[in-house]
Parts: structure tokens; sequence; C-alpha cells
């Protein structure tokens, strides 16, 4: 493929100015510090994160006290492959919600592999895969990764083909016999249960895309489930009404699904993690409450979703972690959000960068009645989101019909703030979004432009202006309240769980039946998914921006603003986002004056002094009074320069406590 050259940053992205990092402070302080982090103790912790233990491998004294704090944003557990512990026994209960832990010690020395019951599953030698860790108690060796054997993978098909159900009765049956490089090939039926795939380059097609179903009728967690086998294709079938996932690749090196549907499945539909070298082309998802589609935690990860379509999902795509990901040629509309690559701590690899997201239609997304988890509320009525991201580029796209922003570069916060830099957004045409276009939030890092976009409006006005692509830039990334604005959302979110909790069973499947079949299905010989990226046929740089379908119309309904914030809707996002844009400039506004005016009347400095302490005060943003105040022996009484500085940032943090209280982020 063609890559698009990186982008030119003006400043290092990772040198936050002073006023980033005292506005970031201020903003997020209350909220960071209710958040979850270590037992506060010194005993050693596993935390477990959406489909891995992290670290890996632990190792501790016989008898030393082992937390395990679920940092995912799903339930888990951790149990001993050979029965000796579980953290059933010490917190009472299998799973554990989010941002619960319970603690447990191990007496006998030895080597203890574990896994979450939700997210492993065992092969036919009786190996755990998928979220597996391992304790080492005591003097039991070194542990570390095993050296590495020949996994068995193929570059070639074998020629051979394996009939369903006319040689194996079910997909599984089929996929046991099956050696590297043949193809199982079913024939039209509902197909109900688990497929786990563990033979390395196999290719499962259907013959049929909408005839061919693997059911999880609402108690399997996954429909097909591939796990640590390289280069596996699925092929031209429906998975659907999974607990957890669709179709799931896990900790692997090369994967493709291909004229895949994916319906109605408990988290996401087509997902591939700690996964590397893919393909995700000519599908179909809806009905997922995270998202349709998910690449999450790899750096890089070579990953390429082309030519798809994502509806009534919480998220058309989400990517936690995921770097290095093209987003091509693809329709999402109708999600709560459309595509949102995103930084958390709850995986490994933060942040995300280096994401690629070129020829996109998208639009209208803002289906609050679609199915979401909470963590997908506070992007709802957005087209395209970096949160916390860096170093992306948004080309080309056509995005039409958002109530809140077309485009939205933003900070994400997680157990830590993490800011976006460094982001290019250009030529895209951005239309009918309720606040603007195109939405830069602080606190920012340096390094993000906007230029040839053909938009109405912008956050902040002069965007394109004064933060190009090219020449010098005016730095914008300072208003904190489109991120505050994110907040109402956020606020609603636990209501709208309670309310979306059974939906992904029943949301609507708009144009499923409509997405074409695998060209030529019965005959084309498989093709094991090896140097997928390399392989396939794709110049970035040649794709144009797509025109506006003959039956979208443009909303032309603005929401009413003041400096970018929305004066209706939720009370909570209008409360916050004039609160976060107002407090900072009249706390500077005040202190600055104040400072000034003292200047001003003293008669022990020197005319020299007096103007050098005034460019201090004017010049130096937002810190420059205080530094005033602290070093600059002014005349204002101690107690009074401080309950000015002190009460005002008092005041602050505590509507951010109240924020994060109402919002359910504490």
């Amino acid at each position: 493929m063609t890559a698009l050259p990186a982008p030119d940053r003006p400043a290092p992205r990772r040198v936050v100015r002073l006023l980033g990092v005292v506005l970031g402070a201020v903003a997020v302080a209350a909220i960071a510090g209710c958040g979850g982090g270590d037992s506060g103790d010194d005993a050693t912790t596993i935390a477990m994160l959406d489909n891995s233990f992290a670290p890996v491998v632990t190792e501790v004294e016989p008898g030393e006290e082992v937390v395990f704090r679920n940092d995912g944003a799903t339930v888990h557990n951790a149990v001993a492959a050979d029965g000796s512990f579980s953290t059933e026994d010490s917190f009472g209960e299998l799973a554990m919600q989010p941002a619960e832990s319970t603690s447990l010690a191990v007496d006998t020395p030895g080597t203890y592999e574990f896994y979450c019951t939700f997210h492993a599953t065992q092969d036919d030698e009786g190996t755990w895969q998928g979220m597996v860790g391992t304790l080492v108690v005591g003097d039991a060796g070194t542990a570390g990764d095993e050296a590495q054997t020949d996994d068995g993978a193929v570059t070639e098909p074998s020629g051979t083909t394996r009939n369903v159900p006319e040689d194996h009765p079910t997909i599984q049956n089929a996929v046991d016999a099956a050696d590297p490089g043949d193809l199982v090939l079913v024939q039209p039926g509902v197909y109900r249960e688990q497929v786990d795939v563990t033979t390395p380059s196999i290719t499962i097609r259907g013959t049929d895309r909408h005839d061919v179903i693997v059911d999880g009728e609402f108690t399997r967690p996954n429909a097909i489930n591939v796990v640590a086998a390289n280069g596996v294709a699925v092929e031209n079938l429906t998975v659907r009404n999974a607990t957890v996932n669709g179709l799931f690749f896990n900790a692997l090196e090369g994967y493709r699904a291909s004229w895949i549907t994916a319906l109605n499945n408990g988290v996401y539909g087509i997902y591939a993690f700690d996964a590397t070298d893919g393909l995700f082309e000519h599908s179909y998802a809806a009905g997922s409450p995270d998202a349709g589609f998910y690449i999450g935690q790899c750096d890089p990860c070579n990953g390429i979703i082309d030519n798809v379509v994502a509806e009534w999902n919480g998220l058309g795509y989400s990517g936690t972690n995921s770097s290095d990901v093209t987003i091509v040629n693809s329709t999402w509309r109708d999600n709560i959000a459309g595509i949102v690559p995103n930084t958390l701590d709850s995986e490994l690899l933060p942040p995300v960068e280096r994401v690629t997201i070129v020829g996109n239609l998208v639009h209208d997304n803002n289906n609050l009645d679609a199915p979401a988890l909470p963590a997908a509320w506070g992007a709802r009525n957005t087209g395209i989101v970096v949160a916390g991201g860096n170093d992306s580029r948004i080309e080309r796209n056509l995005v039409v019909n958002q109530e809140r922003s077309g485009i939205f570069i933003t900070p994400n916060l997680s157990r830590n703030f993490w800011m976006s830099g460094g982001n290019e957004i250009r030529d895209n045409v951005v239309r009918g979004s309720g606040m603007a276009d195109l939405t830069l939030s602080g606190v920012a890092m340096p390094g993000n432009c906007f230029s040839g976009n053909d938009v109405e409006s912008t956050i902040a006005p002069g965007l394109q202006v004064f933060q190009g692509c090219s020449g010098p830039q005016l730095f914008m990334g300072y208003n904190l309240g489109p991120l505050s604005v994110s907040l109402g959302p956020v606020s609603e979110a636990n209501e709208a769980a309670d309310r979306l909790a059974d939906a992904w069973m029943t949301a609507p499947s708009p144009t499923a039946d409509a997405q074409p079949d695998m060209p030529d299905a019965l005959r084309a010989p498989a093709v094991p998914a090896v140097d997928v990226m390399a392989s396939h046929d794709l110049d970035v740089a040649a794709i144009s921006t797509p025109t506006l379908p003959d039956d979208l119309e443009i909303n032309r309904t603005k929401v009413p603003t003041m400096a970018g914030i929305p004066l209706v809707g939720s009370a909570f996002s209008v409360f916050f986002g004039i609160y976060a844009w107002f407090l900072p400039f009249a706390l500077y506004a005040t202190w600055m004056g104040l400072a000034a005016w003292d200047l001003a009347r003293r008669e022990d400095l020197s005319r020299a002094a007096t103007v050098g302490w005034l460019a201090v005060v004017l010049l130096v943003p937002f810190v420059g009074p205080v530094i005033y105040y602290v070093l600059g022996r002014s005349s204002i009484p101690a107690h009074v320069r401080w309950t000015l500085v002190g009460g005002g940032l008092t005041a602050y943090l505590l509507i951010a406590g109240i924020a994060a209280f109402t919002t359910g982020v504490v």
C-alpha cells in the first residue's frame, strides 16, 4: 500500500506548554484524584485488562499478598488452571466488576497458570488460550516467554476442502479435523455452536453470506473465536447472538474477516485484540453495545478496515491503544458515535497513534436508541473522534449531520489524562454539525493542525486560520469547554445503560440483507491470512472524498452556542461547559488586574522593575500573576493573595469534584 507521509510537527508533541499543564491540572485534578489506583500499600498488583493480564508473568514470595484489580471495562476474574486458587474464593463472587479488586496469597512454591473464565478458552490439548497469566511463587525457576516454536502456519492453501455438513456435522468438527492451509466450506444452515479455532492458516467460508449463520443463541460468549492461530481467514457468513463477540481474533499475527455480517452480539461485532497484520473488509456490523468493529491493544497493529458498514452500534469503530490502523472507504451511520480511536489505561500500549482515516462516509451518528455501554455515551452525536491520540491523519472524509461535532479532537481521562497532539485534519467536507464541524478541545498538545477542510463552523473560531498545517500557528488548544461538555452525556450514561441493557438482542439491522456475497465463494481458492497488509491492494493517496448520496439531506439546524458551549440540551452539559470555559478566564482576569493595580501603586520598585513585573503579569499566560504574588514581594497582604489564588482554584476543583460525582466518574 502507499502510505501517507508523516505529519510535520512544529514543536515536540511531548513538550506540553506551561498553560496547558496548569489548566489541565485545574480541570481534572479532582476527577483524576478519584480514579482507580493501586491498593495503597506495597502489595503486588495484577491488572485485569480487557482480554489480558498485566503483567503477564508475576513473581512473588510464598505467602506474599497479590492484588487482582479489574482495570477493564467488563467483568473479569482469575482462576488457577490447577484449581489451587481463584478470585471467587477471596472476592465472594465469580464476576468482578470494573474497578473492583481482591487479594489472595499462595503459600506453596511453584509456577501457576491462571485464566479469566470469561475471556479464555481451552484447546484440545487442555491448554488455556486468550486471557491467561502466570504466577511464579518462590524459587520455581525463571518465568518468561517459552521458546518460540514453529506454529505450523503455512502461506499456501493445501487444496483440501472440508465440507460442512456433508463431511463434518458441525463447523467445530471440521475445524478440529483441518490441517493448516485447508478450506472449511460451510453450506447454508443455522449452526448453534461456538467455533474455537486454534489451527493456523485455515479458511472458514460460507457458501452464502446470509444463510450460513453461526448463532450464539444469547448463551455462548463468541460465535467464532480464533485464539493464537496465525493466518486464519473467515469469509462469507453471519455471526450473531453471542454474548460477547461475533468474530474474535486474539493474540495472533495474520487475520482476515471478509464478507462477514455480525448481528446483535453482546459487546463487539468483529474484534481483533493483541493481533497484528489484519484486515476487515466488505463486512457489516449492527447491534453491538461497544463497537461494531474494534481493533485493540497493538503497536504497531498494521490493521486495515476497508469497505465496511457499521450502523446501530454504540460506536461504529473503537480502537483503544491501537496504533498504525488504516480506516478507509467505509460507511459509519446511525450509531451513537462513528469512528473513535482512543487511549485508555484499561489496556496496554497507550497512547493510540498513527491512525489513518480517509475516504469514509460518516453521517447521522445520533442514534440514542442504539445499544450502548456507558463508555460509549460520552462520545455521542459525533462523527470522528480522536480521544487522547497522536499523529493521526483524517483526510478526505464526508462527515454529515452529527448533532454535536463532525470531527472532534479531544483529551481523554482514564487513570491518566491523555492529551491529543500532532494530528492533521485536512481536506474533509463536514456539514450539518449541531455545535461545530471541527472542534479542538483543550487541553491539547502542540502539533494539531486543520487545513483545506470545507466547513461552516469551527471551535475555536478561526481554527483553520490560526492553527493551520503550514506557516506559523496561534496555539488554540486551551479551551476546556468542549471537554467539559462531554461530562453531560457521561452523566446520563448509567440511565442509558439501564434503558438499553438488553437492546443489543433486539436492535434492528436495517441494511444487513443488502450486503453483497463474496464473489465465486464455491470455487475461489483458500488464501491463508499471511502478509495481509502488504498484499492488500490499497493506495490511500488515490482515495477521493465520497459524494453525498441522493437520499441523504443535510441537516441545517444549528445548536446555539457561546464560545463553543451549547446553550441547549443536557443541563449538565451546559453547566459544566460554561463553567469550564468561563472560570479560568475570570480567575485570570482577577489575578492579573489586582497584580497590575498593585504594581501601579508601588513606590519601592524602579521603573525597570515595574515594567519587568508587568511584563510577567501580562505576558506569561495564566501563571504570570501567581509568579508575581509568590516572588514579587507584593504589598497585598499574604492572606489576601493566597485567598485569591487558592480560593479560586479550590472553587474550581470543588465544581470539578461535583462533576465527577454526578457524572458517575467516581
